[in-house]
């Protein structure tokens, strides 16, 4: 048994936020009580007891919530381990307090074949961490021709993307929906058009001039949002628009969910970055490559419309877009670095320190983006403390300071090094064993 006491539990799931004492039992959450006399009761029955399996976690200062939960994940494992790996990974996901991800597909092989998902789930099992996958929808994300998605999804797939490369064939992918819709389950879209783009990863306008590239406009991705957005209301397919980072994309988000609720549907979702609700493209002039990314950073009107977006539930999930580097990669010219950040051990403090910290969240806004709302989407039994569920949680003191580095990831390209943000994770359980614990 492990008892949590003296937190401020917050669970939007069940609305609750109130110092109360969370009851793990047998890996699951036995009850949440505020109820001293019973509190003390308990504690002292298993001091009584003596058992070495016994806890009681002083999370005083401290918020107790359910586990992050974070839907775009890149591992590299299999074929570019050299980044990350699965094992590394794991790691620093349960570092940045998060109990369950989903990983992207674009492995090498790619996961689009069962022996490929196979490897990635067995060895996900070997880490304290929940990792999910998600299979392509393309063959060998080719863009020509789909995969077996009911068998897939038969071996443990739980959605399908080709994130990081768009699919540009409307007919084809529209296929892809009508699959995923009988399927019932999500379809991710990296939505960029490369037909509008010359050189990838810097948003076309003031950085992209400052650095002397074509860049990428804001148009490569509006274009698309907007034609798949089309084909997802009139397939009903589960449609994830990922890692949003343009005020047209949100309003066309925030359009079509009305016209969805308007025929009764739930199907359309969108994700936000913590670098695309923390930066703009300013960032690029002062960290260069490390603050590359597709889509790129965009303006500051962008970057509060991405929040505005999250408040009122336009863009119902955080995701990191976790995308690990080597050093020597990233140090590359602009033109040929790779695009992508770390971002599992820096979203849960830049949420605090950019969102709740400055009045424009609430904390129970924020963990319903990082837990509830992406465990709804792929329908993972995360995300909340209702009792019976498996007692995933975080514990994190949101007035405490950190200096961003030391990463437990194998990477480190991140633009937020040595930046202090608020929020320090001090424990992270899953399935009620204690996985990590912040070193005082």
């Amino acid at each position: 048994m492990i008892v949590i006491k003296n937190g401020m539990v917050t669970d939007p799931s069940n609305g609750i936020q109130k110092q109360a004492a969370v009851i793990i039992k047998d890996g699951e959450i036995n009850k949440i009580t505020d109820d001293a006399d019973e509190i003390k009761q308990i504690t002292s029955d298993m001091i009584t007891e003596n058992n070495n399996e016994h806890h009681v976690i002083d999370a005083a200062g401290c918020i107790v919530a359910p586990g992050l939960v974070d839907v775009h994940v890149h591992f590299r494992d299999p074929g570019f381990t050299y980044k990350e790996d699965i094992e590394t990974g794991a790691k620093a996901a349960l570092k940045g307090g998060f109990t369950s991800v989903v990983l992207m597909a674009n492995t090498k092989p790619a996961v689009d074949n069962t022996d490929t998902l196979t490897y990635v789930i067995e060895k996900g099992k070997k880490t304290n961490l929940k990792i999910y996958t998600c299979a392509t929808v393309t063959k060998g994300m080719a863009g020509k021709e789909l995969t077996d998605m009911s068998a897939l999804l038969e071996k443990g797939a739980v959605g399908f993307t080709d994130d990081g490369i768009p699919l540009m064939d409307a007919a084809l992918l529209e296929r892809a929906m009508q699959t995923v819709s009988a399927l019932d389950v999500p379809i991710s879209l990296h939505e960029e058009n490369p037909a509008l783009i010359t050189n990838n990863g810097v948003n076309r306008g003031r950085a992209s001039e400052s650095v002397g590239i074509g860049g990428s406009p804001r148009e490569a991705e509006i274009s698309l949002i907007e034609r798949d957005l089309e084909i997802a209301l009139k397939t009903g397919a589960i449609l994830n628009i990922q890692h949003i980072s343009t005020k047209e994309g949100v309003a066309l988000v925030r359009q079509a969910k009305q016209k969805a609720a308007e025929l009764g549907r739930n199907n359309i979702h969108a994700e936000a970055t913590p670098h695309h609700f923390s930066l703009t493209e300013e960032a690029v002039l002062q960290h260069g490559t490390l603050a590359k990314m597709n889509p790129p950073l965009r303006e500051e009107a962008d970057r509060q419309a991405i929040i505005e977006g999250l408040r009122d539930g336009t863009i119902d999930i955080i995701a990191t877009d976790h995308a690990p580097h080597s050093e020597e990669e990233k140090k590359r010219p602009i033109t040929e670095a790779p695009s992508g950040i770390i971002g599992l051990e820096t979203a849960l403090p830049l949420g605090i320190t950019n969102l709740v910290d400055t009045g424009q969240f609430s904390m129970e806004t924020l963990i319903d983006r990082m837990s509830a709302a992406p465990a709804r989407m792929y329908k993972l039994a995360a995300g909340t403390l209702s009792a019976g569920a498996a007692a995933d949680l975080v514990i994190f003191d949101a007035s405490a300071s950190q200096t961003v580095g030391a990463f437990a990831s194998k990477s480190s390209n991140s633009p937020f090094v040595g930046q202090t943000l608020k929020g320090v994770v001090r424990y992270t359980l899953v399935d009620g064993k204690i996985v990590y614990r912040k070193e005082k």
